[in-house]
Order: C-alpha cells, then structure tokens, then sequence
C-alpha cells in the first residue's frame, strides 16, 4: 500500500473565532462555538492553587487543587484578564471578534493629566511638596488604562499616588470611589494622609468628603464621596451595595488573592477604575494572575534599592543573626514538625532575653515583630518591660489593641527617640507608616517575600535626623546530622531575598545556651 506524504490542505478550514463582550466592569464573555477551543482557553487559564497538596479538601478528594479562572460553562473570565486572553487567542491562530466598549477612552492627554497634578496644593505638613516623577507615572498610566496594580515599594509614597487618583476621579465622574485596606489602623492613615496632603486646599475637605467603614461604623447612611475600609467590613455591605462605585483602590493589593476579596470585587460591577497598589508580589503565577484579573495589568514604578540609592529611603544594613543551639536541644528538634518547632523557639527564654537585651540597647526607635500573640509578643512585651531602665517607652500592638490607639502610639514614636515597639506581623509589617523608626528586629520566623520586604519597609523612611535603618534577621540553627531545621530553611530563603534585592546584607552566629 503506498503512503501519501502530501500535507492535507487546510485553506478551507474555518478557524475558531472568539466573541469577547463586555459583561460589567468585573466580568468579560468569551463566547465560542469551536468546544475544542473552549477547552484550549480554558487550560490556559487553569493553574494549581500554591499548597494545595495541603489542603484539606484536596487530601479528603473533594477538590484537584486546581483554580480555573475562564468558566468554561458560562464562557466567563474576570474582566482584568482581557489582554492576556487575546495575547493567548492571537497566539493560537484563533480569530476574535471584539466588542467595542472593552477598549478604554484615553479621555485626558498626559499633558492635561500633568496639569490637573500640578493643580493640586499638594501638602506634607504644611509644607509644599511636589510628587515624584515615579508617583506622576504612575498616575498617569492608572489614569490612562483605568486599570492597573502598581508595584511600589514602602516608603515610595503609595498614599499620595493613591489621593491624586482619587483627587482625579471626583473632579470628573459624579459616582463614589472605594478604598480598601487591610486593617483598621490604615483607616485611620489614610484618612490622615489625606488630610495632610489638602491641608490648604479649599476644594477638598478630608472631613467632610471620607467616609471610614470598620468595626461599630455606619455602612449605609453617609454623604462623603471617599469611602475608606477594611474588606472585613466591606463584605458585610451586601451585594447591592457595591454598585455605587465608580473607582475602587485596594491598597495591599497582593490580598486580593483571597476568596472573600475576589468576592468583593466581582460585586462592584460598576467600577470602571481598578487599582491595586503594593510593595511586591509572592512570584505565584496562579496568584499573579488573579490579582490581574481582579485589578489590570501590573506595573512596577521603581525599586526600593532605587530608593535608598537616590536618598529617598533610609540607607539599609541587614544583620542576619543565626542562633547555635546545642545537641540537646537540636536531636529534639529533628523528630519535631513544623509547629512544634516555631512554639520551642519562640518559647526558648535564653532567646528572648537576647531580643529583649538587643531592643535594648538600640539607637534610636526600635520595632520588634513577632507572629504568635500569646506565646510569644506578651512575654516577649513583658520581658523588655522588666528589663527596661525606668521612663524607657515601650509599646504593645497586636490585634486587640484599638485602631485608634495604635494611630496615637505611631504618632508618640514619631516624635520619640529610643522607644521599642513590640507588635505583631499582622498589624505592623503591612503599611503602618513610622517616619522615625531605626531598627527592626525579626524575633520570629518567616519565610513569606511579601511579609520580609514589607516588615524591613517599616524603617526605611527617613528620619529627620537622617539616621540609616538596621535589619536584624535572627534565626536558629537547629539542624541535625544531614537534617535542616525548618526555620533554618526558611532563613535561607529570606537571605536569598536580601541578594535579589540588592540589600547589603552580612551574617553572624552566636552560641545560644539553654
């Protein structure tokens, strides 16, 4: 039998188009009706959830760990997704048909945008300050695509970047803008930060124009055209009350991974604009691409190295202080998990008399983080209370603490010198903004980019006295034989962080006896 090695021809092969339509401001079709091309779009979009083999609806064989971002049933993927949809359609060789209202107006031209910047009487205590070429940048491109995340470290001014946004929005649209932040004390922040910034702007009256929503504060009845507020309390509004909104701004926008936050943001089906601002992304793709999905494409305005090296930031100096721990305590350790491992560290009291002796003896503000509340920041707090010399201020701050009180302790260690903070990571190392602040000591283990790059973010903006910033990274080396402790694993990676951040950064171990 002989072979045909003609190739088959296939100029009259009808190629699979896409219709991409327009749902709402949260929410794109792309309709097909080549199944095959369904199912190639949908695998493109379809990612294995970071952990899931942990999880314990995927050991229980309830779920694949999979997140599928295109509903292959409805034909639906989140709105901020559109150009990775049609970049992937266009790669195919798939047609596509697309409907006219998914592309943005430019309405103003960037030099009408840098007019409208230079029209703002734009404030820091009092003083007249001009915005950075990065923080212009970065408005203007938010302004001109309407979505965006904008990766700006801390301590590059996100706030500002964030008021000239909102500054934009109500001189031009007559819908409410929402901003949301992770805890209540960036509520109150905010709202400050506004404040300072229209100081000695008749047409901006911070009081009269933000509204704030956390706990006990009314979500329904107010006139202010700002609304600030935590996701806790906003996904308590109900569905129908996001609708109102023509602009939402989520400030720690890597957060918006999680399930209530997506939540929110396919609620507010009216928000045109969506912007996410953050100090740095976990490196996830699956991650990454949800937080495009729920805000725009990502742009990175400047780096924190950039900023120490232009005298923006503080100047950086990281200690990684690895703690020697003797053979008892290190063959213990080896048959521990990882939970049994963090309690005997953060429980060890050689240990935290060194933290407490370090805090101590610092120049200048000292922050000291923990994770674990009851274990570990309340005798830890207890203990530096002790060993403090007599009129020393030393402060506690963990969840419990109101948000109004943490505003007045940021504002007392501002204008402080040798205060020592004791807080823990979840209400410290996101967006809390001390402008005085010298040291910053990691009395616990992570591993997290987003939580190291954030906590060393605590105190590298610059004090008057233009004092530079020290990092204290301590961890334990508990390893065994051939066997690495987990938090020892952990510091390695963090010191993998320092290098790829360009972060001056030298090691020292200390023998830690019981």
């Amino acid at each position: 039998m002989r072979i045909s090695t003609q190739k088959p021809r296939i100029d009259n092969i009808d190629m699979a188009t896409f219709n991409v339509e327009k749902i709402n401001e949260s929410i794109i079709r792309l309709d097909c009706d080549d199944s095959g091309a369904v199912m190639d779009l949908s695998e493109a979009f379809t990612f294995f959830v970071t952990g899931y083999k942990f999880m314990p609806s995927y050991r229980n064989k309830l779920w694949d760990g999979k997140i599928r971002l295109y509903d292959a049933r409805r034909r639906t993927l989140p709105y901020g997704l559109l150009y990775k949809s049609l970049q992937f359609i266009s790669e195919r060789g798939y047609e596509v048909k697309l409907d006219p209202s998914l592309k943005p107006e430019n309405v103003h031209s960037k030099e009408e945008l840098l007019d409208f910047v230079k029209s703002l009487d734009i404030r820091s205590k009092s003083k007249t300050i001009e915005p950075r070429d990065y923080q212009v940048e970065a408005f203007i491109r938010s302004v001109s695509q309407q979505r965006s995340i904008v990766i700006s470290p801390t301590g590059s001014g996100k706030s500002l970047i964030i008021y000239m946004l909102i500054r934009y929005f109500l001189a031009h649209n007559q819908t409410r803008a929402l901003i949301i932040v992770p805890t209540t004390s960036l509520v109150e922040q905010m709202k400050k930060d506004f404040a300072d910034y229209s100081s000695h702007d008749s047409t901006f009256d911070a009081e009269g124009m933000i509204h704030q929503i956390y706990s006990g504060k009314e979500k329904h009845d107010f006139a202010a055209n700002v609304v600030i507020t935590t996701w806790q309390s906003a996904i308590k509004c109900g569905k129908g009350w996001f609708t109102q909104y023509g602009m939402v701004i989520g400030d720690e926008a890597h957060l918006f991974k999680a399930k209530s936050l997506n939540t929110i943001m396919g609620n507010l089906v009216n928000a045109q604009y969506r912007i996410g601002t953050t100090g740095t992304l976990d490196g996830s793709q699956c991650n990454e691409l949800v937080l495009i999905g729920n805000f725009g494409p990502i742009h990175k305005v400047i780096t924190t190295k950039n900023l120490i090296d232009n005298d923006t930031l503080a100047d950086l100096n990281i200690q990684c202080i690895v703690l020697k721990h003797d053979d008892v305590l290190r063959k213990a350790v080896a048959k521990m998990d990882y939970q049994s491992e963090i309690a005997t560290i953060v429980e060890h009291p050689n240990r935290n008399q060194f933290i407490s002796k370090l805090a101590l003896t610092q120049k200048g503000n000292t922050l000291v983080i923990f994770n674990l509340v009851k274990k570990h920041g309340v005798p830890l707090y207890n203990m530096i209370k002790e060993m403090a010399d007599e009129g020393k201020k030393i402060f506690y701050v963990s969840g419990e603490i109101s948000a109004t009180e943490r505003e007045t302790i940021r504002e007392i260690t501002e204008s402080e010198d040798g205060a020592v903070i004791v807080a823990s990571a979840g209400t410290f190392s996101t967006g809390i903004n001390i402008k005085n602040l010298h040291n910053v000591i990691f009395a616990a283990p992570t591993k997290s980019q987003i939580r190291v790059l954030q906590t060393i973010g605590r105190g590298l903006r610059k004090s008057d006295s233009g004092q530079g910033t020290i990092i204290y990274d301590i961890s334990d080396n508990l390893s065994w034989r051939k066997r690495k402790n987990y938090t020892m694993k952990h510091a390695q990676e963090r010191i993998g962080i320092y290098t790829r951040e360009g972060f001056k950064h030298r090691i020292y171990e200390i023998d830690m006896k019981l």
